[in-house]
């Protein structure tokens, strides 16, 4: 738990307390109090390691939560279409395959093992999907 506290301390001050706590409407001197691992009164919330994570783009406080608990926190990397139409027709086709396959085992009242993971193979490809279409909306932005 220190190395976590600490790691939100070090984001908070190599970034800036008075511009980061600015952005989270904040007053610097209290945003350095609750970041401070050495100070038991005050304590950062949920929405304030969001916020700092958010503004800093500093992933260093939820590297060191995930590694307390055994894991690695890893970027997931999604590619754009050159085109958002065709990506945004390719997520619909997967959604139509999650909806059919959802149907289908619903047929007979009764959803097999079988079944369900069939679903959830066709959910995985389905949220894949709609990965592109917002890597490719964001890619669009601005542009053409």
């Amino acid at each position: 738990m220190q190395q976590f506290l600490r790691a939100c301390h070090d984001t908070v001050k190599d970034y800036g307390a008075e511009k980061l706590a600015g952005q989270m409407g904040l007053p610097h001197v209290s945003l350095l109090q609750r970041a401070n691992p050495d100070n038991d009164s005050h304590r950062l919330t949920i929405n304030h390691l969001y916020q700092i994570l958010l503004h800093t783009g500093d992933l260093r406080p939820l590297q060191e939560l995930a590694h307390s608990f055994g894991f690695h926190l890893v970027a997931r990397e999604v590619a754009p279409e050159e085109c958002l139409a065709n990506a945004t027709l390719a997520m619909a086709s997967e959604a139509a395959d999650v909806t059919k396959a959802a149907i289908e085992a619903l047929a007979d009242g009764v959803v097999t093992r079988m079944e369900c993971k069939r679903i959830e193979r066709e959910g995985e490809e389905a949220k894949n999907k709609i990965d592109v279409v917002i890597a490719t909306a964001r890619a669009k932005v601005g542009g053409h």
